[in-house]
Order: C-alpha cells, then sequence, then structure tokens
C-alpha cells in the first residue's frame, strides 16, 4: 500500500529561499535573518522588502518602499461600501477576504483575460505592496464600524506600524506600544510553508493572480488550528478569569481531553523561537498598562501546561494578551495575523512563479470498485472512444 502522509507532514514539496527553521538554534530564519534580530532592529517595512527583495533595504529603498505604502493607504469608496455589506455579526476576516478580493477585481478590471492573470514580476510587486498598504485599513475599519465608528483617515507622517494604530483607535499611541505592536507584525511575517502560504502557492502554480492566491490563503488562516488560535488563547484568559482559578480550570480540561490552544507546534519541538520575544514585548504592555494581573495568569498557565504536558507555547500565546492590551477586540486578531502573514504569502507566490510548477498531488483511491448502472447503453461513439483508450492502454 502507498506510504501516505497525512496532511503531507514531513513531505518536502518544493524548495524555498524566503524562510526556514534552523534546527541548530530552533532559530526562525527570514532570508538567512533570525526573526528575533528583526524584531528587535527593523520596522515592519523593512521586513517587508527584506522577504520581497532577499535583503534589507537601502535608506533609499526603505523611503521609496514607505512613500509607496503612504500612497496606497486609503481604501476606496467601493472598498468601504463592500466592507459595510458584510454582516456585522460576520467574522472580520469575511470582510478581510471580500475587501481584497474586490481590490484585485478593480485593479484587475480590462487587463486580459485570465491566461495573463499571473502577471509580470513587477506587476506582482506592485500588487504586493498595494495589499500591504490596504490591509491596516480593511482591519482598522472592520474594528471601528462593529464599534459603530467612522473609519479614521491614514496619516502620511506616521510609519506603518503607528499608522495602524492611529487609524484603529484615533489616537497617536505610545513609542512603547508601537514598538511591541511592530513586533508582533515582523514575527508574523512569515514561516515556511504552513497551511495559508501553501495554499497560496497552489493557487499561484495555476497561473492564478496574486489576488486569488492571497483570498485563498486568508481563507486557510480563518481556520482555528491556524490563524484563528490567537483569539482562542484570550477565550481561554476570559474563562479562566484569574491566576487562582488555573489550576482547576487546568483540571477540567485535560480531564475532558480539551485542546488547549497557544501550546505546540508542528515545526518547533523544544519551543516556538518567536515566543521569547512577543513574551518581552507582552511585558513591556504589561508595564505600560499596569496590568500585572495579565503576566500574572500567563505565567500561571504555561507553567502549570508544561509542567504537566511538556508541551511548550507557540507566538499566538504571548500574542493574543499582548493585542487585548493594545485594545484590539478578539476578532481582530485574526485579520492582524493576515496584515503581516500577507508580506511572506506575496513573497511565496511570486517565488512560486518563478519556478513554477502546477502543485497537483496523487491520492489513494480507497472507494467502491468500478461499477455501472443497471441498464445503461452507451453512445456508439462513447463506446468506439472508450475501446480506443483501452486498447491504447494495453
Amino acid at each position: 500500500m502507498t506510504d501516505i502522509k497525512k496532511g503531507l507532514a514531513g513531505v518536502v514539496a518544493d524548495e524555498t529561499a524566503i524562510s526556514k527553521v534552523n534546527p541548530e538554534t530552533n532559530s526562525l530564519l527570514y532570508r538567512g535573518y533570525p526573526v528575533q534580530e528583526l524584531a528587535a532592529t527593523q520596522p515592519f517595512e523593512a521586513v517587508a522588502h527584506l522577504l520581497w527583495h532577499g535583503e534589507l533595504p537601502t535608506d533609499d529603498e526603505l523611503a521609496a518602499l514607505r512613500a509607496t505604502e503612504r500612497a496606497h493607504r486609503t481604501l476606496t469608496p467601493e472598498v468601504i461600501a463592500a466592507i459595510d455589506l458584510v454582516p456585522l455579526d460576520a467574522h472580520p476576516m469575511d470582510e478581510v477576504r471580500t475587501a481584497l478580493s474586490l481590490i484585485g477585481a478593480i485593479d484587475l478590471a480590462g487587463r486580459g483575460s485570465v491566461l495573463e492573470a499571473s502577471g509580470s514580476v513587477e506587476d506582482n510587486l506592485e500588487r504586493s505592496i498595494r495589499l500591504f498598504a490596504a490591509l491596516p485599513a480593511i482591519v482598522a475599519y472592520g474594528q471601528r464600524r462593529r464599534h459603530g465608528d467612522e473609519p479614521i483617515a491614514p496619516r502620511d507622517d506616521l510609519d506603518y506600524a503607528a499608522n495602524f494604530l492611529w487609524m484603529t483607535f484615533g489616537v497617536e499611541a505610545d513609542p512603547v506600544v508601537v514598538d511591541a505592536f511592530n513586533r508582533s507584525m515582523v514575527l508574523y511575517a512569515e514561516h515556511s510553508f504552513n497551511a495559508s502560504t501553501f495554499t497560496a502557492r497552489v493557487v499561484a502554480s495555476a497561473l492564478s493572480d496574486l489576488y486569488s492566491a492571497v483570498v485563498a490563503a486568508v481563507g486557510a488562516l480563518k481556520g482555528p488550528l491556524h490563524g484563528g488560535a490567537n483569539e482562542a488563547v484570550l477565550h481561554i484568559f476570559e474563562e479562566i478569569g484569574d491566576a487562582s482559578n488555573v489550576v482547576p480550570w487546568l483540571d477540567d480540561a485535560l480531564a475532558s481531553k480539551r485542546k488547549i490552544m497557544g501550546f505546540g507546534h508542528r515545526v518547533y519541538k523544544r519551543g516556538d523561537s518567536r515566543v521569547p520575544t512577543m513574551k518581552a514585548a507582552l511585558d513591556t504592555l504589561v508595564a505600560h498598562y499596569d496590568r500585572p494581573d495579565v503576566a500574572e495568569l500567563y505565567d500561571t498557565l504555561e507553567s502549570e501546561f508544561v509542567s504537566r504536558k511538556g508541551i511548550y507555547p507557540n507566538l499566538d500565546y504571548p500574542s493574543g494578551p499582548a493585542y487585548s492590551l493594545i485594545g484590539f477586540d478578539i476578532l481582530t486578531f485574526t485579520p492582524l495575523f493576515v496584515a503581516a502573514r500577507v508580506t511572506g504569502w506575496t513573497a511565496h507566490i511570486m517565488e512560486q512563479l518563478g519556478s513554477n510548477a502546477l502543485i497537483r498531488p496523487l491520492s489513494e483511491y480507497v472507494g467502491p470498485d468500478e461499477r455501472h448502472i443497471e441498464g445503461y447503453v452507451p453512445d456508439p461513439a462513447v463506446a468506439e472512444a472508450l475501446t480506443r483508450a483501452e486498447e491504447a492502454a494495453g
């Protein structure tokens, strides 16, 4: 019988030069750079440039990228109207998917047939920057409209992270908050052939357009086993309520074989290398907002779970409470993931197209043997074609 790898576990599907986890240091590398170093030293725009081009930008290149990004921050009235058509009680990932699809449709209108959809390298880099620039406005407006608030126009004098927070909350964020948020975006930007990235590459391999590949990736990321995990972490925190409740809550959760989100990772076996950097950012937010209760709950649950199961936190565990402290709704957490990961997705789409082969795996059929409809008489032309095919097959 065929050796089937459920979930493609352990299957090497292709080569990539974008990211890897270094097994010797357990560090996630973007184009060779440890992500913790990038998060500590680089603005998110520079990391986007790195993922797209392979090198960190010069000062002139960073200035050019920032100028282009700021020119595409404002949503068109059509996109705002499309977001408004999404029911307020729908998940905001539906807003994101709808808005990105419309942005793509508007951009590609009149640009030829589907045979020309994949576009040139220059086309796709331009499209990547357009989505990178538009997503903060989409995510910010999604949260604001659920609170009954109007959208806030972007500010050209603020960098990516500061402007994102400005459009969401309407106040200029403290540098501590901006730095923590920027670090989270860098940490979420890329992670090799995860479910959503692989989805994007599959769509791109069919020579579909970059927008379609990104929209498909959004659909994959919506799943709670992928992007939705950071939401689940905050729901767990709210359910526990206080550090003193951790032990009885965990007793019940483990007795009922409940899956505890925010712990474990298919790639990392010795702990997610991104967690210490995000935990440090969370600690700065705890001090900034004077919320030691959050740190106490976090530390207690982590200690209890690790001691009992030997499974360590993943990035979603510290990012969930960090986003909550900043003021993001729980439902906004996964759209924030999209805003970061679109850089990695688009880098992979362009890499896929650069050396493309249609991704089309095989399957092991386990259904009924061939059977026929009683009384069926095939058309003579069909019967003749089938006979020729059987003869050709030997």
